[in-house]
């Protein structure tokens, strides 16, 4: 298949430079601004159809895409394609615009009638569209149609770039994205640290590399004083059986450690869960600190109204599901008692990539002021804890590793914490990482996702 580049000073001289070498039945791949003009990549469709039929005998249909980019045996012109494809997205979105104003516009001067019609028109002789707008609908229709076919064409072509591409990734490279996936990262991240990996690097230089550009990107606290010292409103939130209410217990703990039980107030919002009150209430006692228990935003306002003079005050809340519309309704709650309150978001090490989003971004809001990991005793591995912390942006206070108060809740140690996630795989996590063979698939089945910008902020200095 040829494709051929064409060059104007605008994009009409561009084309009409297509239409003359390969007349109208030309397919445009990508239409770009560059210095001096514009350029064109075009084919003509023949050649897409007589390659495809001449392969189609002889190869499988799911495998004849890759096969039709390893005939051309042209490394370069893959490149080319692989990077003018993203302009596809572009061309597809112009023509579906064009299309649909033309046909507003069409329908619209169809349909509108002129002033003496309005006069003369009544409820039960209204207008039925033209034969000639009945055309345009079935002919927006196909080009609809179209449309959704070439974007199906880019995304298979797009996957089947990809998986060639990472075939070809060294052995050094393929362990270390191996790594990555096997211990909870998500495709995304472990696919942009393999591609800014610096070259000519040892096994163990690589492995320090990611560790510090993970490090660099995860957010702490620097020290406690930043909770204990400076003093505030602190509302943990998170799902059901996070470990809030032991969580809050064991800050109250670390707090009254370091300066009395005078100045520390607690709130409980959970009147929902049998027992909730009750486990706070003997932490309390046992501390000297008085629980008060909230039903409402009312009751919310009166508490902290009677603690105003306190220098800390935790607040437990209730937990419920990230889909659950009473997030909504917590959220609200906290944030509408004319009081500073910093929301920390409770992120259980246990749950999978996926999930943990789903609860960040339920929780979030406007805005989180921070996090605390819990149950990292019972995680295999807390990769996809941090994974979406780094995406996130979110600013990570604690980590906890079982029920004793206080012993069991450690000040985030960034270092630390990279370091568990890429500890050396037990037999468990063995069945859950991929062959090096079947990596090229996997990045090649997830190209729409890891295309995502969301980590092209990374900090590498």
């Amino acid at each position: 298949m040829n494709i051929q580049k064409f060059y104007g000073k605008n994009s009409r001289e561009a084309l009409n430079a297509v239409k003359k070498a390969l007349g109208e039945d030309a397919i445009i791949l990508s239409n770009r601004a560059i210095n001096g003009g514009n350029e064109i990549m075009a084919f003509l469709e023949d050649d897409l159809v007589a390659e495809l039929d001449h392969h189609a005998t002889q190869i499988n249909p799911d495998t004849k895409a890759i096969s039709f980019l390893e005939h051309l045996n042209n490394k370069k012109l893959a490149q080319e394609f692989s990077n003018e494809i993203d302009n596809i997205d572009e061309i597809i979105e112009i023509e579906e615009t064009s299309a649909k104003i033309k046909l507003e516009t069409n329908l619209d001067d169809a349909l509108k009638p002129s002033k003496q019609e309005r006069t003369k028109r009544t409820p039960t002789n209204l207008d039925l569209p033209s034969d000639e707008v009945t055309q345009q609908l079935i002919t927006q229709k196909n080009i609809a149609s179209m449309l959704n076919e070439m974007r199906e064409m880019r995304r298979s072509v797009e996957t089947q770039l990809t998986t060639i591409s990472w075939s070809n990734i060294s052995q050094e490279k393929s362990k270390i994205l191996n790594k990555l996936l096997g211990t909870g990262f998500c495709a995304a991240l472990s696919r942009h640290l393999v591609e800014k990996l610096p070259e000519n690097l040892s096994d163990k230089e690589s492995m320090m590399w990611i560790k510090a550009v993970l490090t660099k990107n995860l957010n702490t606290i620097e020290n406690e004083s930043e909770v204990l010292d400076q003093g505030g409103i602190f509302a943990l939130i998170g799902p059901t059986g996070v470990g809030k209410t032991t969580t809050v217990a064991k800050l109250a703990a670390r707090y009254v450690m370091k300066h009395g039980t005078q100045n520390l107030g607690i709130i409980t919002t959970d009147a929902y869960r049998v027992g909730g009150y009750e486990q706070l209430r003997i932490y309390g006692k046992i501390l000297g600190v008085m629980v008060h228990a909230v039903k409402d935003e009312d009751d919310l306002k009166i508490a902290l109204n009677e603690l105003q003079n306190k220098h800390t005050i935790l607040i437990d809340t209730v937990g419920v599901s990230q889909r659950d519309q009473m997030v909504a309704e917590q959220i609200s709650m906290l944030s509408n008692t004319n009081s500073a309150i910093k929301r920390l978001l409770c992120i259980n090490a246990t749950s999978t990539g996926e999930t943990l989003t789903d609860v960040v971004r339920a929780y979030k809001g406007k805005s989180l002021d921070g996090c605390i990991i819990t149950k990292t005793d019972e995680a295999v591995t807390i990769g996809n804890a941090l994974d979406t912390i780094i995406r996130e942006k979110i600013k990570l206070y604690y980590t906890t590793d079982g029920q004793r108060v206080p012993e069991d809740i450690h000040l985030a140690d960034k270092e630390a914490l990279v370091e568990l996630a890429l500890q050396e795989s037990n037999k468990q996590q063995i069945v859950h990482q991929f062959l090096s063979e079947e990596l090229p698939f996997v990045m090649g089945t997830t190209a729409s996702s890891i295309r995502s910008t969301e980590y092209s902020e990374l900090n590498y200095a």
